[in-house]
């Protein structure tokens, strides 16, 4: 599903924030990224939603060389990936349901499946309340919500995931997780980068741990 084959990562003339990373990630797969803060999981994140290119390194994905894609063969692999990003980047014209509908719109799924899907996934994350309400009237929790309800509706072959759960409650961060892992058990690889300790500890999953630029593969959940 994932390859990197000593990758890395520099932001113009500076020093490498990712260097020498090697991994590769099965499909069905399910990792928490970890690491400090500024230890490179967002441009690890950024690599596999091919937002941005590796400065040295090779990086697959689904069994293509991210070097020998067309660009307009990119939105086409974007679209089996689900992306659930810290800033949210829900379209604020389009209400919650709306939101959430489009990964469904634009793979042609008939409107009265669209609306039952969406609805039935906005209850769920426990917005059933507020499937008209648009960004602007949400709080910081709710619109998180109506992000991952967005990423995960179309059950993409690949979820990406920046801090889920970092503007929810516990109680609510612990159901998005089962959420995360019924998606998974359906074949999605899932990889979520968190510095929340306690779901690390509770869920058990396996690790990619970001640290002093390098990247480590834990088979054997650690703390994080």
């Amino acid at each position: 599903m994932v390859l990197f084959e000593n990758v890395g990562v520099r932001y113009g003339a500076g020093p490498e924030i990712l260097r020498g990373a090697t991994f590769t990630l099965a499909p069905g797969s399910f990792h928490f990224l970890v690491g400090a803060s500024g230890a490179g999981k967002s441009s690890l994140l950024r690599l596999m939603y091919m937002a941005l290119r590796p400065s040295s390194g090779r990086v697959n994905l689904f069994g293509r060389d991210l070097d020998g894609l067309r660009r307009r063969e990119i939105p086409l692999l974007r679209r089996r990936i689900g992306v659930v990003f810290q800033d949210f980047r829900l379209l604020g014209n389009l209400s919650a349901l709306d939101n959430v509908a489009l990964p469904l719109r634009i793979a042609g799924v008939r409107e009265s499946q669209v609306r039952q899907h969406v609805t039935e996934l906005l209850h769920w994350v426990g917005l059933a309340d507020h499937v008209g309400a648009y960004p602007a009237t949400l709080s910081g929790g709710q619109q998180q919500r109506v992000a991952i309800a967005r990423a995960v509706i179309a059950r993409p072959s690949l979820l990406l995931a920046d801090e889920p759960t970092g503007n929810v409650d516990d109680s609510i961060g612990v159901r998005l997780m089962y959420l995360f892992e019924e998606l998974n058990k359906m074949g999605t690889t899932v990889v979520i980068a968190t510095h929340n300790e306690r779901l690390v500890s509770k869920f058990q999953h396996r690790q990619l741990r970001v640290e002093t630029g390098t990247v480590r593969l834990v088979t054997r959940p650690e703390a994080a």
